[in-house]
């Protein structure tokens, strides 16, 4: 064999480590194109071989069937010795064939019966059970509607023995469930399934296929638990993997059965842009049914994004216009089936899937929600709307007791005092009563302006800024009419603060509190001269001028003119002030002062804005909880949602993230209800509580919704640190492909010279990934890359390390060639950062390490006595940084180096050297006992080297 052979066999085996996907056939395409010219007959079979299983799984079916019409005419034409090695894989390749057909409606049906004749015919000759080609008989009778032979070839498929050649032991319970379910034996469905559940399932398809297949019969049969573990598990398998849309519409239309509404639609956001690239017409049809079923349950004027494609922008698409846009997709492909197969059937089942509607009892799905939301709303996987929120923490409202007997001018300063007290209800109630009462009765000028200023104060109270500034000006006309010099320059002031909350109006909203505040100094008493000084102090916080603010506010004495309401608020707003000029201590001492002010008041919602500033200013973690627990017991329904997501936070500082996860899902739910936007940034935290917490497969689901919702948001920066946290959390699941893609994608998105050291970061955790699952000549490319991106970046120490790391995976791979060309750079790096005076701990670390990567590669290049020179020194200095680990190692290696030379004696020495420094285990002192026991052999000590391997645990083959 040539070493360009030798080369192409390599890249083969290495391609067939790569997970399944468009990556993989594209490294196949471009092998088989090199397999050609190179015209080795052996290398192009195993190879199409091969692409046949990565079109199946990579979800390109269609070119499967090429590449199987090749092998199997290659096969007849000129059989040879290494054609019978493959001749199984072959025949079972037969299945795949015919599972394809049928889902490509322009394969006519006869072509289909043709290769089942072909198989069975195969199967007969090689003496195989014709167990596999009775299923399949039986999944093209029950494609096309013909219940009597369906039910006869399941008969057969069922009596007929197994062999080699039959489907797994989960795929062919898998297909009974999917049967059992259509002919409505639900319970049977699930007592079959139990005990394959219960067994090992290695199948690429298992065990989420079976999973899949058991969403309804376990929902028919109330097992509501099973159901909601099966989808969670089963989706979270599928999720990634375009052969496997037809599921992923399963899981659409479960979601939709069990009142999900929200969770369906984000399934149909996430996968949408599949349908542009589907794996087959018939995957496509169920999916395109599955989602319109799922958007005909919300409000047809909401929006689903849909991502870019070909010449097709992206854009929000009203969901009543996609539901029969992807209702008509679904319709016509069944109608291609049906006119294919001669009957209705498909039709029939894709207008059953259409008319999917929920079954009655919200089934919970979500790891993130924690209520179903009265109205979804597509792309914040959620709603607005007021639906009930769990208000149990919350103090309810006191009665409200208005004067029966009060004058206009009495209801309205009884109004006033209590606006004033932060008594919304009692303000509202008594502004009702004299609106109610002298609707109709001719009152005082006086009296008309007093209520237009306190209906500015609904409207601000209301949030509609523009209606309260028009009133505002009205209630300032009436009172200047008036000659109320003192009632003018109140409400002058309140304008001045509504005015600076806008960029427009800032300018002259200032003007006015600054004048107002001065001409009450004249013409005010003591609580109008204070009320009048916050007010600047307002308006020059929304213009972020801290320092003069908190100027304003020292002009007010201690007392606020002897009210303590104004006092306490304007202790918040110089609490709010020490927290942005970052003046800590002051900060902390303002917020316990203004948490007690509260207190004594007993203020509900300023309590608890008090409480959580005080979270924020103490240093102590259980401190903040316990402030966040009292602002939760005091806040107002409608401003749970900021407590919530500070007591999250405070609750993941003191170390307690399964609390934390409450905290946030609660908060990720009352966003969602109150139509507020955000809720993506809070499933991230989310996302983050949970992994912290350990239930890592949530962690991925909210993630996964996080990212979605961030991407919607162009929040790039953020979605793209929620990749790193899925990532990670894809990695400790043994997820390594998923967690693969996304570093990939992230390395693709730090493309710009800032983001150089995360790029390199990326590919470096990429490579790292790889190393483990030893796919190391990919690692080697990650980590060759990772170490261009931080020589870029300027990061002399990172790129040493990555060229390290590159080094070893080569030399993993069996490319020598590529360790040595490598070790050449990395020999540069080095002689670079060693040429510096002073070398730091790191620098003196990844120093050594180079040396003895340089020297395991002289090593595997049969160069053992330069090897040992390279490696000489490189214990010393790694003690000298107290790597004593990692020194071990590298005399270990030195010993095993003695050794090939044929110098036990010193080999001797060096192990048991070695052997004294370390505890007794795995690892380094485990390699060096074996060594050791190798070198009394060689010595003639072999009792000393049994002796030696006994104690150590070792077999002579160890």
């Amino acid at each position: 064999m040539t070493t360009s052979e030798e080369d192409l066999w390599r890249v083969l085996r290495e391609v067939n480590g790569m997970p399944y996907g468009a990556g993989q056939i594209a490294a196949l395409e471009q092998l088989l194109r090199r397999v050609d010219a190179a015209d080795d007959r052996h290398l192009a079979f195993v190879t199409r071989m091969q692409a046949t299983t990565a079109y199946i799984y990579g979800g390109e079916p269609a070119k499967s069937f090429v590449t199987f019409s090749w092998c199997l005419s290659e096969f007849d034409r000129d059989p040879q010795p290494y054609h019978a090695r493959h001749s199984r894989q072959l025949l079972w390749h037969f299945k795949y064939m015919v599972n394809g057909m049928l889902t490509f409606p322009e394969v006519p049906l006869d072509r289909t019966y043709a290769v089942l004749d072909d198989m069975e015919r195969r199967y007969r000759a090689a003496g195989h059970s014709l167990q596999a080609v009775h299923k399949h008989r039986f999944r093209v009778a029950d494609h096309i509607g013909d219940t009597a032979a369906a039910a006869h070839w399941y008969r057969l498929w069922q009596t007929t023995p197994r062999d080699d050649l039959s489907d797994c032991a989960g795929c062919d319970p898998t297909t009974q469930v999917q049967y059992l379910t259509d002919t409505d034996a639900y319970a049977e469905a699930v007592t079959l399934a139990e005990p394959v559940l219960a067994g090992r399932l290695s199948c690429n398809e298992q065990p989420q296929a079976i999973l899949t297949a058991l969403l309804l019969p376990y929902l028919r049969t109330g097992r509501h638990d099973e159901a909601r573990g099966a989808h969670r598990e089963a989706y979270r398998r599928q999720r990634g993997n375009l052969s496997d849309l037809w599921d992923i519409g399963q899981h659409i239309e479960f979601c939709t059965l069990t009142g999900n509404e929200a969770r369906a639609l984000e399934l149909v956001e996430r996968h949408l842009d599949w349908l542009d690239r589907a794996p087959s017409p018939a995957a496509a049809m169920h999916f395109a049914a599955a989602a319109a079923a799922a958007l005909r349950q919300v409000d047809g004027e909401m929006t689903v994004y849909r991502r870019a494609a070909g010449d097709r922008p992206a854009a929000d698409v009203p969901a009543a216009r996609l539901a029969d846009e992807l209702a008509d997709t679904a319709t016509a492909l069944a109608v291609r089936f049906d006119t294919r197969n001669g009957t209705g059937h498909q039709s029939a089942l894709v207008a059953a899937r259409l008319a999917i509607r929920p079954t009655g009892e919200h089934l919970p799905l979500s790891a993130s929600l924690r209520r179903r939301p009265a109205t979804v709303a597509v792309g914040s996987a959620g709603a607005g709307g007021a639906a009930p929120v769990d208000d149990s923490v919350a103090i309810p409202p006191a009665p409200v007791e208005v004067p029966a007997d009060a004058s206009p001018d009495d209801l309205l300063h009884f109004a006033e005092d209590h606006w004033r007290r932060h008594d919304p209800d009692t303000f509202r109630a008594a502004l009702a009563a004299y609106d109610e009462r002298f609707a109709g009765t001719e009152l005082p000028p006086a009296t008309v302006a007093h209520r237009t200023e306190l209906r500015s104060a609904e409207l601000t109270d209301d949030g509609d800024h523009p209606a309260a500034v028009e009133t505002a000006r009205l209630a300032l006309s009436a009172y200047r009419e008036l000659g109320d010099e003192v009632r003018a320059q109140v409400v002058t002031g309140r304008l001045g603060v509504l005015l600076s909350m806008t960029d427009e109006g800032a300018e002259e909203g200032l003007a006015l509190v600054t004048a107002a505040a001065e001409a009450l100094e004249t013409i005010g008493d003591a609580r109008l001269r204070a009320a009048g000084h916050d007010r600047v102090a307002l308006a020059l916080v929304h213009g972020q001028r801290w320092a003069e603010a908190l100027a304003a506010l020292d002009r007010v004495p201690a007392d606020a003119g002897g009210d303590p309401y104004l006092a306490l608020r304007v202790a918040l707003h110089r609490t709010h002030l020490l927290e942005e000029l970052e003046r800590e201590d002051e900060f902390r001492a303002a917020a316990g002062h203004t948490r007690g002010l509260a207190r004594e008041l007993g203020v509900g919602e300023l309590l608890m804005t008090a409480s959580l500033a005080y979270a924020r200013a103490t240093d102590d973690p259980e401190e903040a909880v316990d402030a966040c627990d009292e602002a939760l017991r005091v806040a107002p329904t409608a401003a749970l949602l900021p407590v919530r997501v500070a007591r999250g936070r405070a609750l993941m500082a003191a170390g307690r993230a399964g609390e934390a996860v409450d905290d946030f899902a609660e908060a990720v739910t009352l966003c969602v209800e109150q139509g507020a936007e955000g809720d993506a940034f809070l499933r991230w935290e989310l996302a983050n509580a949970y992994r912290v917490a350990g239930r890592l497969g949530e962690a991925a689901e909210v993630a996964e919704e996080a990212v979605l919702g961030l991407d919607r948001l162009g929040a790039q920066a953020e979605a793209d640190r929620c990749r790193h946290l899925l990532a990670g959390v894809y990695q400790r699941l043994g997820e390594i492909d998923p967690a693969l893609v996304l570093l990939d994608q992230l390395a693709a998105n730090f493309d710009g010279p800032d983001n150089l050291p995360h790029r390199g970061q990326v590919l470096e955790e990429a490579g790292g990934i790889l190393y483990d699952a030893d796919r190391d000549a990919l690692a080697a490319q990650r980590f060759g890359a990772a170490a261009r991106a931080y020589e870029l970046a300027g990061l002399r120490l990172d790129e040493l390390r990555a060229r390290r790391r590159e080094v070893h995976a080569w030399l993993w791979s069996g490319d020598g060639t590529a360790a040595a060309r490598t070790l050449e750079v990395l020999d540069s790096r080095a002689a670079t950062v060693a040429g510096g005076a002073d070398l730091s701990p790191p620098e003196t670390y990844e120093l050594a390490l180079a040396a003895e990567a340089g020297a395991r590669v002289l090593a595997a290049d049969g160069r053992e006595d330069a090897a040992l020179d390279r490696l000489a020194g490189v214990p010393e200095r790694l003690r000298s940084i107290e790597a004593f680990g990692e020194a071990a190692q590298s005399e270990v290696f030195g010993g095993e180096l003695l050794l090939r030379l044929g110098r036990p004696e010193e080999a001797e020495r060096v192990l048991r050297d070695v052997l004294r420094g370390l505890p007794a285990g795995r690892g380094p002192a485990q390699q060096a006992a074996w060594l050791l026991a190798r070198a009394l052999d060689e010595l003639g000590r072999p009792d000393e080297a049994t002796a030696l391997r006994a104690e150590h645990g070792l077999d002579h083959e160890h």
